[in-house]
């Protein structure tokens, strides 16, 4: 894909939005259109039984990019062999913050053997783990209710400790939010703290628009009101729920076939010069390739602000 500048993007997009829709627009939208990639996650059943295999099935969908969430044992050189064969390329991974703070040198030489451009913290963690792992129904439960802005200013920190040092190693960190960071605490909110106390040089934001929306949150508008903070979206979309369901017991589907409207979210994310867009689907009514195709198709329709055509 050709490489434009954001301000270029900018600019351009301004004129059109000043002239209307006109032939020439759209083709311009057709030719600046993203690629679309897939978090891994999606496929971590298959993966686990044969990840050489899997990710020569995800190539041949026509994804070409994807994000890693976890390698199942294989060593960096490997996965990077297996990558190349699959015709793919890993631009990221996700780890959680418990295991980034005990094995940051570990996880930055083997993203650099990898070729990763990003290193993304996928949860966060608390500075009493004890506290944590003693919260009714366990950590992840305390994680999802219990976080305190105290407990998101000390995540802060530690994502701005972690950044510098990823960043002298010639990585980019980031986060990646669920439903938790949107929580009302004491009036505010953990991904307030987040926008607020890490440095933009070291710490940037993959915006999951699944679990932002979920939270009651557009997430269009979270990029246009802080349009230098995301550099990667996850493009979830979510099955309906009945009202009251909780943020986090919301499920995923497949791309178009959910709640979430893409088109102003893909509208917004050109708008800022979004990087990159990874597929992610939790959860199957049947089986995954045949859906994550029909992610693949579906994104790309949308990404190009086209309608889908329904059955």
């Amino acid at each position: 894909m050709p490489t434009i500048s954001r301000r270029s993007f900018l600019a351009t997009a301004a004129v059109a939005a000043a002239a209307g829709t006109l032939p020439s627009q759209r083709l311009f939208a057709a030719q600046a259109a993203p690629v679309i990639g897939v978090q891994l996650y999606s496929a971590r059943v298959p993966l686990a039984k044969d990840f050489p295999g899997t990710l020569k099935r995800i190539g041949v969908i026509g994804y070409h990019e994807v994000e890693a969430a976890g390698f199942f044992n294989h060593s960096a050189a490997d996965v990077k062999r297996m990558m190349t064969d699959a015709n793919l390329r890993c631009v990221s991974a996700h780890y959680p913050l418990a295991d980034l703070l005990k094995t940051t040198d570990a996880t930055i030489e083997y993203a650099k053997t990898l070729g990763l451009d990003y290193v993304i913290c996928s949860s966060p963690w608390a500075p009493n783990s004890a506290h944590l792992q003693n919260y009714p129904g366990g950590a992840w439960n305390r994680i999802l209710h219990g976080m305190t802005l105290d407990d998101w200013k000390w995540n802060a920190e530690q994502f701005n400790q972690i950044g510098r040092k990823m960043s002298q190693a010639g990585l980019r960190f980031g986060y990646h939010n669920h439903t938790m960071e949107f929580r009302k605490v004491n009036g505010g909110t953990g991904y307030e703290v987040l926008l607020k106390e890490t440095d933009p040089r070291y710490v940037t934001l993959e915006l999951d628009c699944g679990w932002a929306a979920a939270a009651g949150h557009d997430p269009a508008k979270l990029m246009r009101s802080h349009p230098t903070r995301f550099s990667m979206l996850h493009l979830k979309d979510l099955k309906p729920a009945p009202a009251g369901t909780e943020p986090d017991h919301r499920h995923s589907t497949i791309i178009g076939e959910g709640v979430v409207d893409f088109r102003p979210i893909f509208a917004a994310a050109k708008a800022i010069g979004i990087k990159h867009y990874f597929v992610e689907q939790e959860e199957f009514d049947g089986p995954v390739f045949p859906a994550l195709q029909l992610d693949y198709k579906n994104a790309n329709t949308l990404a190009r602000g086209a309608s889908l055509h329904k059955m």
